[in-house]
């Protein structure tokens, strides 16, 4: 995909849920624009495990994409909704486990590889979250987009409260801000049961070096 479509595409793709939501102007000439539309079908195309379906937005993307309104007074009852409706979506472990092992969520955590279209349908996808945190205090290489998760079980405990609270980030981080930056790595199938089972373990194993 070329860069300028690429800002073309964000620049213009701020429009809102159309049924039930509220719809601008601007979404309804985007929605019937024919330039718009072609520039959507000219600037991608499907290649391998990644589809176009990957350029629809769902509620919770098209409410964000329109950050004037998801900001403002007028916007707080949608973005209650939006957060109520990420929080319903999300499944607590089928097995009534929430820790799996920490050394397995140390390598989900390190990995950023998965889900390009060079990629299986089988590939296991990573977590890639040293991008966005700092997390074992020994890594040296991390992002800042997220808070530092250094000593997250050894500072916050380890109630049911904390390990729910933390299961439900990882799976949809939209069901507590409707426009975070995190991914939602279940409701996007980008780490199964298993894997956030194991950066539970990261985060919450008294014995994971995160805690130490």
């Amino acid at each position: 995909m070329k860069i300028k479509y690429l800002k073309q595409l964000l620049a213009i793709s701020s429009f809102l849920v159309v049924a039930g939501f509220i719809v601008t102007p601007a979404s309804a000439q985007q929605k019937n624009d024919p330039k718009f539309n072609k520039m959507i079908q000219d600037s991608f195309r499907a290649e391998g495990i990644a589809g176009l379906d990957r350029i629809d937005q769902d509620a919770t993307q098209k409410f964000c994409s329109d950050p004037q309104f998801a900001n403002s007074k007028k916007g707080e009852a949608m973005r209650e909704k939006i957060q109520k409706m990420n929080m319903d979506s999300i499944k607590q472990p089928s097995d009534g486990k929430y820790i799996g092992d920490w050394k397995n969520g140390e390598r989900i955590a390190q990995s950023g590889r998965g889900a390009t279209w060079s990629d299986k349908a089988d590939t296991p996808i990573g977590g890639g979250c040293y991008n966005c945190h700092q997390i074992d205090s020994k890594e040296i290489s991390y992002g800042n987009i997220g808070p530092s998760l250094t000593g997250y079980g050894k500072l916050r405990g380890y109630s049911k409260e904390v390990i729910t609270y933390t299961w439900n980030r990882i799976n949809n981080s939209k069901a507590y801000n409707a426009c975070s930056n995190m991914p939602r790595f279940a409701h996007f199938k980008l780490l199964n049961e298993q894997q956030i089972q194991d950066v539970m373990a990261l985060l919450l194993d008294p014995e994971s070096p995160v805690n130490k």
